[in-house]
């Protein structure tokens, strides 16, 4: 019984000693997690990040025209948070597994629905997508594999794959606009509504004549020298330079009681880029 007793002491004595005699050393490829809103959504990337170390990737390390798990150790996952359409196709919301297909004339891009899937484990039928992507060369190499997010705007953003000299990038759109107008619609009577309104309806080219009418709604029970400045704003796309600079020299009035002069220069340029013509004056009879 002491024997057993002492048999297990050492054994776990050995396995305790072990444990402390392993050294923690860096990832050849470290793991990087990116998140970037793209309107309303929510897109994160998971991967992990091999580099050159003096060694040809394309058409050698990675061979041209075969299925790639896009990057190192478990393949690259991609999530957004609603539907998006990406490669001319609308999917949902939730995870998925990115692969490419690198090749001399376009590369081919895949999401699989299948997230969870390990390196080797790529089923022809998973698809939630597939369409090829562009792809041109730099004359300066990128060491280590770069995925990220470029040309963000309020309803797209292109993904892009940079390593070695090539550079891929394919676009991701959002189709918020029919909920906003659905939430404007419903939550009009609201003041911060009508201010977010007649902003959106502003910075897409919308009914500005609507935008005007919201601006005005804002001003009647907050009028701010930011108030006044979107009123100005919105009368010079309208092509009414009387009405914006009016509502402009409004908005230094209040910016200079403030002491803003942010919304002073920027009204100001506004006046100056927007002149009111003088007045003709009547010919005697």
């Amino acid at each position: 019984m002491k024997k057993s007793i002492i048999s297990i002491f050492t054994i776990a004595l050995a396995l305790a000693i072990s444990v402390q005699a392993q050294i923690s050393t860096p990832s050849p490829s470290p793991s990087a997690t990116i998140i970037q809103k793209i309107g309303l959504i929510e897109a994160k990337i998971e991967y992990s990040r091999p580099s050159m170390k003096g060694r040809k990737i394309f058409g050698d390390l990675i061979p041209m025209d075969k299925i790639w798990r896009t990057g190192a150790n478990s393949p690259t996952k991609i999530t957004f948070s609603d539907s998006v359409t990406i490669g001319g196709k609308k999917i949902g919301g939730g995870s998925y597994a990115l692969y490419t297909i690198p090749s001399s004339a376009a590369w081919t891009v895949i999401l699989s629905k299948n997230a969870s899937a390990g390196a080797g484990d790529y089923k022809e039928g998973d698809e939630a997508v597939k369409f090829t992507a562009p792809f041109v060369l730099s004359p300066i190499a990128v060491e280590t594999f770069t995925l990220g997010f470029a040309n963000v705007t309020t309803n797209a953003s292109d993904i892009t794959l940079t390593w070695e000299n090539t550079n891929v990038k394919f676009a991701v759109t959002t189709e918020h606009d029919a909920k906003i107008m659905a939430e404007i619609k419903k939550k009009i009577e609201n003041t911060d509504t009508y201010w977010n309104a007649a902003n959106y309806y502003y910075d897409n080219n919308k009914d500005l004549k609507t935008a005007l009418e919201y601006s005005n709604k804002v001003i009647e029970k907050n009028p701010q020298f930011w108030t006044q400045h979107l009123k100005a704003k919105i009368l010079v796309k309208l092509n009414d330079c009387a009405g914006a600079v009016e509502a402009a020299k409004k908005s230094i009035e209040l910016a200079t009681a403030a002491k803003n002069d942010d919304y002073i220069k920027m009204n100001t340029k506004l006046i100056e880029s927007c002149p009111v013509p003088a007045a003709t004056p009547s010919k005697k009879k």
